[in-house]
Order: C-alpha cells, then structure tokens, then sequence
C-alpha cells in the first residue's frame, strides 16, 4: 500500500473496511486490556509453579512499566512513520512475548516476556485514537470511541473469572497461548486494510531528552507504588521513589 495522508486514506476506505479496521483495533485493545486482569487471576498459581514469590511484584511492575512508558513513544513513530507497521509491529510482539511467557520455565524468563508483552501492548491504546481520528470525521469519532471505553469495562468484567476459568481448568499457560489465535485474526485484518498513513505535518525529530525524562520520572514512582505491598509509605523504597518520580 502507498502512503497517504490521513484524508485521503479514509475517502479511498469503504464503510466495512473502515468497521473491520476498527473491529480488529478493538480486538486488539481487548486482549491487551483483558491480558492486565486475566493475569492477576492466574497469579498465585503461576507464582507457585515458578516458585517466584520473592520477584511476584515485578511480574505486574513490568508490564505497567513498560506499557506506559511505550505508549507515547509509539503515538509519534507512527506519526513519522505509519500508523501500519507500528501497529503490526506492536502486535506481533505482544502475541510472541503471550508465547513466551506461556513457555516460561522460571520467574525469570517470565518477568521478561511480561516486559516485552508491556512494551507491544502499550502501542495499541494511542495508535487505536489515532486510527479513528484517520478514519472518521470529528462528527463521527464520538460514537466510535465510545466503544473504546466499553472494551476496558468488559475486560475488567470478563477477566477474573476467564482467568480462573482457565487457570482451573487448562492450566496457567493457556491465559497467554489463548491470546494468539485471536491476535492472528487482529493482525491480518490490519494487514490487509489498514493504510499506511503518516501525518505529513508531524516533526521529523523525536524527542529523545523527553522520552528520557518521561521514563525518568514514570519508572521509579511505579516502583514505589509496587513496592508499598511489602513496606510502609515512608521507606525510601516507598516514598521515596515516589517523591524521586515527581520531582
């Protein structure tokens, strides 16, 4: 597909194009959203398998971590870049790093794919406002965003029990291998008709001091919430890094 500015990509799409784009966007956002609650269910289990109970706290810390601090920096590549081979590219890494973390064998290897899940998950989020905004007119994107808002509250409904569900029945690794099938049908819709649009009036130059400052300041005040399960709000691991990350 050729690049094109975002006006002229969304006259070029017909309205089920444009309703399958978003339908695949929503699918996306709900695995991501879904993968946060799901796994706060299955936990316990998968702390006891990888006998991880001294690293647990960083199992949830690192995927918040790394999706928010992602999330930004994703909505300016695909300024400069394409909405498309951002989002494919997200995608993709968040259903390998579901694979990953299903196949882990320690505490280890499971921080570490929950990490990398973070860091494509946080992609979908600003990427999914920036496709709608691409695709409709401001008199349209209300009705559309809306159901951005319903996808986050049907996670949070669905989650736990999916989880335990799951957990109970198939074992722990089938919360993250479930996650691939359903990403497959996301990733090919977008590949197929989602347009390479770029913003032609973007900056060329990422703000790479920004960026720094940002996970400066975001990193060590998670760590600080993590850290208040084990401590007292006024521990440097606690208040601390929360004062660190303000200032």
């Amino acid at each position: 597909m050729t690049d094109a500015s975002p006006e002229e990509a969304a006259l070029h799409l017909s309205p089920r194009a444009k309703l399958e784009i978003l339908f695949a966007m929503l699918l996306a956002m709900f695995l991501f959203a879904l993968d946060q609650t799901v796994v706060g269910t299955a936990l316990p289990r998968i702390i006891t398998d990888l006998n991880g109970n001294a690293l647990y706290t960083w199992s949830v810390t690192i995927y918040l971590l790394t999706s928010t601090i992602s999330g930004p920096i994703y909505g300016k590549l695909s300024d400069l870049y394409g909405r498309r081979p951002i989002v494919i590219f997200a995608v993709g890494l968040f259903l390998l790093s579901s694979a990953g973390a299903g196949l882990s064998q320690s505490m280890e290897q499971f921080i570490l794919f929950r990490g990398l899940q973070g860091l494509g998950g946080g992609a979908v989020f600003p990427i999914a406002l920036a496709v709608v905004a691409d695709l409709y007119t401001p008199a349209e994107r209300g009705k559309y965003l809306g159901s951005f808002g319903a996808v986050f509250g049907l996670s949070s409904l669905v989650g736990p029990g999916l989880g335990g569900f799951i957990t109970d029945n198939f074992g722990w690794h089938w919360i993250f291998f479930i996650n691939i099938p359903i990403g497959l049908i996301s990733l090919f819709v977008l590949w197929r008709l989602l347009p390479a649009i770029r913003r032609p009036d973007a900056g060329r130059n990422i703000d790479y001091v920004g960026a720094a400052v940002f996970t400066g300041a975001v990193a060590p005040f998670l760590l600080g919430l993590s850290n208040k399960q084990t401590g007292n709000w006024t521990d440097p691991s606690v208040g601390g890094l929360m004062a660190l990350g303000q200032y």
